[in-house]
């Protein structure tokens, strides 16, 4: 008996635990589509770092919104 309630305490604090870290927000800036046109978001300033959009979003996500961008602005 004692060992179930161990096994489902222990259950319960991992579930707990999980959902501590989760704000609902973006691990990096960049990967906010609000700020894929901010300079640091954009190659140079971005480069050393890794954190630009373009790279964190992955390619073709990337090309649709460049894609969309163009039809928008042209």
């Amino acid at each position: 008996m004692v060992g179930m309630k161990r096994i489902f305490g222990l259950s319960l604090l991992a579930l707990l635990l999980t959902g501590c870290g989760y704000d609902g927000g973006y691990r990096y800036a960049c990967q906010d589509p609000a700020n894929w046109d901010n300079v640091e978001c954009n190659p140079p300033i971005c480069e050393p770092s890794g954190t630009c959009s373009r790279d964190l979003v992955g390619q073709t996500v990337w090309d649709e919104y460049q894609n969309k961008k163009g039809v928008n602005n042209g």
